[in-house]
């Protein structure tokens, strides 16, 4: 037992209570006066710092989906390559600006250093292709065509190439099945810029630094849904670039899959033989000028008539899509781009505009009958039309004496919507029109969908034009000063035209009604447009928005969005006015304008429907048109500077439709052989692991073209004229 009293004891607890505090106290004051230290005193100093210490972004692109064709076969995709790239803010860096590094990297690659060092350039207003047109910040690919061997060379000798960098990569490859070339139609992708970057920013779809954009054809018109979402790993690192941790890691997740309703097979043979069709007219004879056929562009397009889909679309002259991966060369686009190109890059069969000839007679014949004119009736077809002192000409001066509309369409009679022509400019008060005029003729065409966009689903289409009351009137506004400077009443063609311009311009002649009531004067339609109308009259009247894009496929496979057909419109006549319609374009093909190109053809089986058209073009040949249905599609063909329609146009349309039923030369039906007998409706198979099948498509052989005996037979049932 201690000997220490109560009291001392508790003395003692006292005392270290006491210090204990003192020490906490204590240890507390210096934790305050610490962080004041740095909080207030220091603090903004260590705020200087921590700004030091940021994030830095690095980027995994995203798996471009790819552009399939209706049965799954790629017709753009993507492939590894060896890619070398360089990085313009490191050549930056160096005393000679990178001109040392690019000119060694030139040597190992086989290429000139002055070739090198445009690819690295960035573009503006002066500089000319080839030069960067993305971000100065991303790695600009040089090539992506290196070699393994190559790339090793650069890899080992990495202190002679600083700010180079060689590695494999995914890259776009516009794969030509079965010689598909597809290109206005698939389009091209070049590097975001940095304005589309800023754009984008606030939208549902911003860009990266390193992304690809589509900028024609499918590639832009789905480029959110092929592009995907670029993976993106946030590293925070300190001032000195060391990573002191992981902020974010987003997964890529890859590009959707977009089906189209394009079928390789059905496009191979469209291009081929609207190729072999120019060819062919470069060797015929203009009996106007004594000179060969220019034929120096032409479009065709395959549609599903009762959906409006497109099956094939080719237009010439074209241009190989794989030129712009990796950023075109100076040769490629000058050569895509130069005065002796004739514009390759564009789509002719959605911008390119002609007037449209005697296929335009179907929207005539629709007017006159609105317009109270009996479709049976007889109206004279002489082989001339006399307004004033002007004559209008039957094409090769034939006259057929008193026919119906009909027959008028059958033979492609010109005087017979002469007449009802005139009589309707007439009515509506001739040059003094009346307030409300009727204009049967404009106002059908309308609603026939010409004039305006078509709404298919590829960038850029044109208009076209009607050119009504209102045309005329806008047309004169913009050109009335300089057709008064310089007209002159007996100057030369031009002036005089000028003159007259300048005089009454604003004035609907009977001359421009009569011209214009068989497709031609001012009038101007695309493929597209008449490919939609020819669908529609097939179909029974509806018109379809034209379509390529048919499903989107999700990467993994497991979300299908089909895209399905939209009409805007019903043609303006009534069933009866269509069943005669389709009766006399029937005739067309059997005794008509087109019957010496379908001699042979199964007429019971696939009744075949047809109108030609030779459109006068002033400064220039006659354009070539040739416009047919059956009751599955529509296809339309056009060859600028051609000839006649069924002269130049003609064999290759029949060529197609043989292709795609089956058909030989004689007219006899392979099934076996038939490419797409009747329009493809299911979608490609896709597998549990996300993938399409992709059946294997072979090349075109065209079949030898009917004997002699089935040609003659066909010229001695359709004697007359070749429109």
């Amino acid at each position: 037992m201690s000997n220490i009293p109560e009291t001392g004891r508790t003395q003692r607890v006292q005392i270290r209570l006491v210090v204990i505090q003192i020490l906490v106290f204590s240890l507390l004051l210096t934790l305050g006066g610490r962080l004041w230290y740095l909080q207030i005193r220091n603090g903004q100093e260590y705020t200087d710092e921590a700004k030091n210490n940021h994030v830095q972004q690095v980027v995994q692109p995203a798996v471009r989906g790819s552009i399939l064709d209706a049965r799954g076969v790629p017709l753009a995709d993507n492939e590894t390559r060896l890619v070398v790239s360089a990085s313009r803010t490191e050549l930056m860096k160096m005393k000679d600006d990178g001109v040392g590094v690019l000119t060694r990297l030139a040597e190992v690659l086989d290429m000139k250093p002055k070739d090198v060092q445009d690819k690295v350039r960035l573009c503006d207003a002066k500089t000319p292709q080839p030069c960067w047109n993305g971000s100065p910040y991303q790695p600009i690919p040089v090539t992506d065509e290196a070699t393994t061997q190559q790339a090793l060379q650069i890899r080992e000798r990495a202190e002679d190439f600083p700010g180079i960098t060689a590695e494999p990569t995914a890259v776009r490859r516009y794969a030509a099945p079965g010689k598909a070339n597809t290109a206005q139609v698939l389009g091209y992708l070049s590097p975001v810029t940095d304005e589309e970057l800023t754009k984008a920013q606030d939208t549902d779809s911003p860009y990266l630094r390193s992304d690809q954009v589509g900028r024609s054809g499918l590639e832009r018109t789905y480029d959110k849904e092929l592009r995907g979402k670029a993976g993106v790993t946030r590293y925070e690192v300190d001032n000195l670039g060391r990573v002191i941790g992981e902020a974010q890691n987003d997964e890529a997740q890859p590009g959707a899959s977009v089906v189209t309703s394009i079928d390789a097979r059905v496009q191979a043979v469209a291009e081929y033989e609207l190729d072999q069709a120019m060819k062919a007219a470069r060797k015929e004879m203009d009996r106007n000028t004594n000179e060969y056929y220019k034929a120096d562009s032409g479009a065709v397009v395959v549609m599903e008539a009762k959906t409006g889909r497109v099956v094939s679309m080719a237009s010439l002259p074209t241009y190989d899509p794989n030129s712009w991966v990796g950023g075109i060369s100076a040769k490629d686009y000058a050569e895509l781009t130069g005065k002796k190109s004739n514009f390759p890059l564009l789509n002719r069969a959605i911008q390119g505009t002609a007037a449209p000839g005697s296929i335009f007679k179907v929207i005539s014949s629709t007017a006159a009958v609105n317009a109270g004119y009996p479709f049976d009736g007889n109206y004279p077809c002489p082989s001339s039309y006399s307004i004033g002192n002007q004559t209008f000409k039957n094409f090769e001066s034939q006259g057929y004496g008193n026919i119906t509309i009909g027959r008028a369409l059958e033979v492609s009679c010109d005087t017979v919507y002469y007449g009802i022509a005139h009589k309707e400019w007439q009515k509506d008060g001739g040059n003094k029109p009346k307030k409300n005029a009727n204009d049967w003729f404009y106002k059908t065409a309308h609603q026939f969908g010409l004039g305006k966009e078509t709404g298919i689903d590829l960038p850029n289409e044109v208009a076209g034009r009607v050119p009504d009351r209102q045309w005329k009137q806008d047309f004169y506004d913009a050109n009335r000063e300089s057709w008064c400077k310089q007209g002159k009443k007996d100057g030369t063609y031009v002036e005089q035209l000028a003159y007259e311009g300048c005089a009454e311009g604003y004035k609907m002649r009977a001359g421009d009604s009569v011209n214009y009531s068989i497709g031609q004067g001012d009038t101007l339609v695309t493929p597209i447009q008449m490919a939609t109308i020819y669908a529609a009259i097939s179909n029974g009247g509806t018109l379809y928005d034209p379509t390529v894009g048919k499903a989107i496929v999700s990467g993994d496979g497991r979300t299908v969005q089909e895209i399905e057909p939209q009409a805007h419109g019903k043609l303006p006549f009534k069933g009866d006015t269509r069943d005669k319609i389709d009766q006399a374009l029937a005739g067309v093909a059997t005794q008509g304008s087109a019957a010496w190109r379908f001699g042979g053809w199964p007429q019971d089986k696939i009744p075949m429907h047809a109108k030609t058209g030779t459109a006068e073009v002033y400064g220039k040949q006659t354009t070539s048109w040739f416009a047919t249905y059956t009751k599955d599609y529509s296809i339309v063909m056009t060859i600028s500077q051609g000839g006649t329609g069924s002269g130049a146009s003609g064999p290759a349309v029949r060529n197609i439709y043989n292709a795609i039923y089956g058909l030989d030369g004689e007219g006899k039906q392979d099934l076996k052989k038939a490419l797409l007998p009747q329009p493809q409706k299911a979608l490609p198979k896709i597998t549990p692991d996300g993938s399409i099948v992709s059946p294997k498509i072979k090349p075109y052989t065209p079949e030898p073209p009917a004997d002699e005996g089935t040609q003659a037979l066909a010229l001695a049932v359709a004697p007359g004229r070749r429109d």
